[in-house]
């Protein structure tokens, strides 16, 4: 467990003066930004000049990890500073997804939200949640007092509506004016709360796919109609900055940048190999931005920091404390602020895992990728370089590179202690088809069935009146009782309650909250 104590918002870095309330914090974070997508961080194609003055203003990180590789589990990790597969969210969460539809962060997880209301704050939420659909999962119901957006991937065959609180705001929602509507809303937010804080989870759908830019960004950039639409975004995250000096609060604010995870195209990612849905560096290393005048230094941190660690800071910097009762997977970042180290060593582990498959872990600048085998790939991870790897194969971080060989290099010692810390943790988050003690349930709006990770292993181990149960659910309510209307009701007479496959989940699992 980790403990948290109040950060001492008694003045600033330079210790002068006394707060005279908490911090507003803004947590900006796109979808499919690569490591090499910002102009700081050395795009080339694009431009991103009010991103850069963040950086240069704030904190840039350079060895920055989200939780996961795909959408819902790592907004699950930023949210509940707990490993996907701990929080019960490891899965790709889609309405196409016969296993996933009815599934979305467990409610009766604490989100940094519910931390947020704990001590006072109003909390917002502009964006894409893709964290389920189904009424028990909406923001409203994790911690947040007003919700507006596209709330998962744009797809007009299915769900393209776009929200403002529980009212359908556009059937089909404008993608040319995604950007332009979540910064006009996050103003808002801005001018009329400047005077008590307030906590604003801004989640852009960009650069995922589908995008448009609006129409006076199209042509802006050298990289077509995606570099258009970042131009977009850091015009959007200006706007932002700015509403902020205008309110005079920008110096009691924290605002925060990052990516769920890695890019579709390897150029983004660059120099690392991989994108998303991969555990390769590409997939999980993307840009981390803290900027709070005066109370963050103005520096590029090599530090490793991790997506986990956002709620144990937070939590600090609100002066809230860390529930007690369940596992948490970071450590506040708050003592880089004093140019101190965090309390967790550079050569801590980090796993690496896609969906409930665990597939490398790191300690230092050394990264062990394990076997694995064809059959315990999700479906999305389309790159099967390691696919059929047969044993451990170790490569140095420090050469950005290194995984794009497979030769392996020769330290029996490290490799040893990375299989060791490997088993540790297979034991805890578990594996394919291997349910860990650490794991918490996943939220289900059909008691009782099983969680299955992969799609394609739904047939193969969940019998068939079960499987029939939940077409007929998802044919009757599915998608259309989506984000306010109503849950799907669960079946209380299954003859499979409580079982769990492949992942946490299966009973009904209730605690009480504060």
């Amino acid at each position: 467990m980790l403990a948290c104590c109040a950060w001492p918002l008694a003045g600033s870095a330079a210790g002068d003066g006394l707060q005279a309330r908490k911090p507003n914090v803004i947590f900006i974070l796109t979808d499919d930004l690569g490591y090499s997508d910002l102009s700081c961080y050395g795009a080339k194609k694009v431009k991103t000049p009010h991103l850069d003055k963040m950086a240069q203003m704030g904190m840039r990180f350079t060895d920055f990890h989200t939780g996961a590789n795909i959408c819902s589990p790592s907004r699950a990790a930023f949210l509940t500073g707990a490993y996907p597969q701990r929080a019960g969210t490891y899965m790709g969460i889609n309405y196409t997804r016969m296993p996933h539809w009815f599934l979305g962060l467990n409610p009766e997880e604490i989100t940094i939200a519910e931390q947020f209301k704990s001590v006072g704050y109003k909390t917002f939420m502009i964006g894409k949640w893709h964290l389920g659909t189904q009424a028990m999962f909406h923001p409203k119901k994790h911690g947040f007092d007003s919700y507006y957006g596209l709330p998962c991937n744009y797809s007009k065959r299915l769900d393209a509506r776009f929200w403002d609180e529980d009212e359908v705001l556009f059937d089909d929602a404008p993608l040319d004016r995604l950007t332009e509507l979540y910064t006009a809303r996050a103003v808002k937010v801005i001018k009329e709360n400047k005077e008590e804080p307030f906590f604003l989870y801004l989640a852009h759908n960009y650069p995922h796919t589908p995008y448009k830019a609006g129409a006076k960004w199209r042509g802006s950039s050298k990289d077509g109609m995606r570099g258009d639409v970042m131009q977009e975004l850091d015009w959007g995250i200006g706007e932002v900055i700015h509403a902020l000096e205008e309110a005079g609060i920008s110096d009691n604010t924290l605002v925060i940048f990052s990516s769920d995870n890695g890019p579709v195209s390897p150029k983004y990612s660059a120099p690392y190999r991989g994108t998303k849905y991969t555990t390769l560096e590409g997939g999980h290393r993307v840009p981390l931005i803290l900027c709070w005048p005066g109370k963050v230094p103005a520096k590029v941190s090599d530090t490793p920091v991790v997506a986990m660690d956002l709620f144990p800071t937070l939590t600090e910097l609100m002066g809230a404390s860390m529930p007690s009762d369940r596992v948490y997977d970071g450590v506040t970042l708050t003592p880089l602020f004093r140019n101190e180290p965090i309390a967790r060593s550079s050569s801590a582990p980090f796993f690496y895992y896609n969906a409930g498959s665990l597939q490398a872990v790191r300690m230092g600048q050394w990264k062990l990728h394990l076997p694995r085998t064809l059959d315990s790939l999700p479906f999305w991870e389309k790159t099967k370089a390691f696919g059929a790897l047969q044993s451990p194969m170790l490569v140095d971080l420090k050469q950005p590179q290194s995984e794009t060989s497979r030769k392996s290099v020769n330290m029996p010692e490290v490799r040893k202690t990375l299989i060791e810390e490997a088993m540790k943790m297979r034991a805890e988050l578990g594996d394919y088809l291997q349910r860990g003690s650490g794991q918490r349930p996943t939220g289900s709006s059909i008691p009782g069935v099983p969680i299955v990770s992969h799609g394609k292993d739904w047939e193969l181990l969940v019998d068939e009146e079960t499987r029939n149960m939940v077409a007929d659910l998802k044919e009757k309510h599915g998608v259309l009782e989506s984000l306010g209307r109503g849950d799907v009701p669960g079946n209380e007479n299954q003859s499979n309650a409580g079982r769990t496959t492949g992942g946490a989940g299966g009973k009904k699992w209730r605690k009480n909250k504060k």
